[in-house]
């Protein structure tokens, strides 16, 4: 088994502000998921991506927002499936376009459903200090802003915020 304290994430989270991004990307997928658990210590996550389920543990952020613990594990599409129906109410529906970027890569989620209208990109660091290209399309940071976060998504959607 993998040393889960060596399981950190440092993400940067941005506000898109064009669709230039489409034309850039070299993948796009459909992402559906759910939480079994949603609470700010922890949460887990049922997800189907294209052709694979996967089940992730996320631990609480850092108070800037840019580093958590996050485990992850493919399992089949029919045992995401199955645990669907014991997720908290509130699900995320959104096509992920991945845009390579000098020696990164930009995750850009167009959010749809009750979320329809945000589209917001990450981008996975070695460190939270990190130097990484800037495109034209990067609009304003929220990194750490728990409002964007997938699970708080799910309870209150972006279609309720205006």
């Amino acid at each position: 088994m993998e040393n889960l304290d060596d399981s950190k994430e440092v993400e940067r989270k941005f506000l898109v502000t064009s669709q230039e991004y489409r034309v850039e990307a070299s993948n796009k997928e459909r992402i559906v998921q759910a939480f079994l658990n949603t609470a700010p210590e922890r949460t887990v996550r049922v997800r189907i991506k294209g052709e694979k389920g996967f089940l992730t543990v996320k631990g609480p952020s850092t108070e800037d927002g840019t580093e958590r613990f996050e485990w992850e594990t493919v399992i089949s599409i029919k045992e995401a499936e199955s645990l669907l129906p014991y997720c908290e109410e509130g699900t995320i529906e959104k096509v992920r376009y991945e845009v390579p970027s000098e020696n990164h890569t930009f995750e850009i989620d167009e959010f749809m459903g009750d979320n329809e209208g945000l589209i917001v990109a990450e981008i996975e660091l070695k460190h939270k200090d990190e130097p990484f290209a800037k495109p034209a399309w990067l609009g304003k940071e929220v990194t750490g802003d728990v409002r964007y976060y997938n699970s708080n998504l799910t309870k209150d959607p972006y279609k309720n915020w205006k």
